[in-house]
């Protein structure tokens, strides 16, 4: 069986929380409930940083505006962990090059990350800080689910991860165009006040 829809799924993940992957993917190969996980991904000096760096996230993900910071930072990890982990998995199974697999996970990470720092930087714009709490929860839990979906049933993971994908993309783009929307017609604003200011109460 191909590799392949593992590497999208957890390329897909890896842009979300890569630490979270590896967490899972060590799981399951150090319990042997998964043949296809690589030993590299099962030691314990690369599961427990994992661990630390995930809890880190966990906290960093939650707080408004640190979790931008935290996104911007990651903007080259996770994807090369994306491309790490998928060349592993094809090296592991041997029905995919190393070279495509990283490029296929690598890609997927970069994508999956536009839409999360994208999301989140429009969501900071709210002047409360629930939805940060409730999205970060929602994507643990999600890559949490999805990855342990796609050890028993990779090619439906994967389709969902490309839905996930494809939607994600579509939302960031109308997110990014109101934004760009909103800033323009407040720059005006401004703009109209200080001629306003300059121009002086009208005569009379």
């Amino acid at each position: 069986m191909s590799v392949l829809p593992l590497v999208f799924t957890s390329g897909w993940a890896s842009g979300v929380n890569a630490y979270a992957v590896v967490l899972v993917l060590g799981f399951f190969g150090a319990t042997g409930l998964s043949d296809e996980v690589p030993e590299s991904l099962q030691r314990p000096e690369v599961l427990i940083p994992a661990g630390v760096l995930f809890l880190g996230e966990a906290v960093a993900d939650k707080i408004p505006y640190v979790d931008s910071a935290w996104d911007s930072v990651h903007t080259l990890i996770r994807p090369a962990a994306g491309a790490w982990i998928g060349a592993l998995l094809a090296g592991q199974s041997g029905s995919l090059s190393d070279l495509t697999a990283g490029a296929i996970g690598g890609s997927t990470a970069l994508a999956s990350h536009a839409v999360k720092a994208g999301t989140r930087m429009a969501v900071n714009s709210s002047p409360e800080p629930f939805s940060n709490v409730i999205i970060s929860v929602a994507e643990d839990l999600g890559v949490g689910g999805i990855v342990t979906f796609a050890m028993f049933h990779p090619e439906a993971a994967a389709v969902i991860a490309g839905v996930l994908l494809v939607t994600g993309l579509v939302m960031l783009y109308f997110l990014v165009s109101r934004i760009r929307r909103f800033r323009r017609r407040r720059a005006q604003r401004r703009e109209e006040r200080r001629l306003a200011a300059r121009a002086g109460p009208p005569p009379g």
